[in-house]
């Protein structure tokens, strides 16, 4: 018998308690970064039902040579945009360079932009221990943090680049140590971008039994080994869009020679004078 598609009931929607059922049934999640609605609706489609609205739209998107150019304004827009799109996923939302910066106050009044007006699930900030009396208040406040460690691209001006973290003793030591802060401070999730897998596997460990907590907190691992409850990756380099590949994001299709190749074919059939030459689709009656 054919299903009657109309009274489907429509997928449920994913939530932090979704998550965190999850990591406690040991169930891997995958994440990707999503700019748009279109976009959007086709990752869920795929079945990827956490999504990452990162700032790293400054580079996708905008051309910019890092993420510290977009603005607060443009990140509500694609954030908005992205929740339209997916409806039933998770949409996690990155906090741009210069929006929490200044104040306590700056960061809370953004984070709650996010949520209010574009839909967002959580709030993602970079962060380090001294931000720990933020996660307490963003959290009394009712906004889920995710408190990105690790690598933190948008301290790539102060750092002279990017580079991995925690790959010394004292490193991973100090990253613990901070995770451990910010977990006990509130944040409902870690990110932790490009670190050794045996400094994630001792974060998962110390989320997984934090302290004060009655659930785990989820850890999403951004090229930080296999023990990570989540991973997550630019969506241009998995479908390789990308001229330079993260060595921990091998792409998963070649997208770009393939986009490439129809605007060169579509080029060809224009300046060949066959285009509707002989099936356009409108008449005079």
């Amino acid at each position: 018998m054919q299903q009657d598609v109309s009274s489907a009931a429509p997928p449920a929607r994913v939530t932090m308690r979704t998550i965190r059922k999850w990591v406690k049934a040991r169930e891997k999640f995958a994440m990707l970064t999503c700019y748009d609605a279109t976009t959007a609706v086709w990752l869920t489609r795929g079945g990827v039902q956490t999504l990452l609205v990162g700032d790293t739209a400054a580079q996708m998107v905008l051309g910019h040579d890092s993420t510290l150019p977009v603005s607060m304004s443009f990140m509500l827009e694609i954030t908005a945009a992205v929740r339209r799109g997916a409806p039933h996923a998770f949409v996690m939302a990155d906090m741009p360079f210069g929006s929490y910066q200044a104040s306590d106050e700056q960061a809370i009044t953004n984070a709650i932009r996010f949520m209010k007006r574009a839909g967002a699930d959580a709030v993602k900030f970079e962060m380090d221990a001294s931000h720990a009396s933020l996660v307490a208040r963003l959290t009394s406040a009712g906004v889920p943090v995710v408190a990105h460690i690790g690598s933190r691209p948008q301290q790539v001006r102060a750092e002279g680049g990017y580079r991995a973290a925690g790959r010394t003793p004292a490193e991973a030591a100090k990253l613990c140590d901070t995770a451990e802060t910010l977990i006990a401070h509130g944040a409902a999730m870690l990110l932790i971008e490009a670190v050794p897998a045996e400094v994630s596997r001792t974060i998962v460990e110390l989320a997984e039994r934090a302290p004060g907590r009655d659930e785990p907190v989820p850890v999403i691992g951004c090229g930080a080994g296999p023990d990570c409850h989540g991973h997550v990756v630019v969506l241009h380099d998995l479908l390789g869009l990308s001229d330079w590949q993260p060595p921990f994001a091998p792409p998963m299709a070649d997208l770009g020679r393939q986009i490439a190749d129809a605007a060169s074919r579509w080029n060809e059939t224009v300046q060949s004078g066959r285009y509707l030459q002989h099936d356009h689709p409108y008449h005079m009656k």
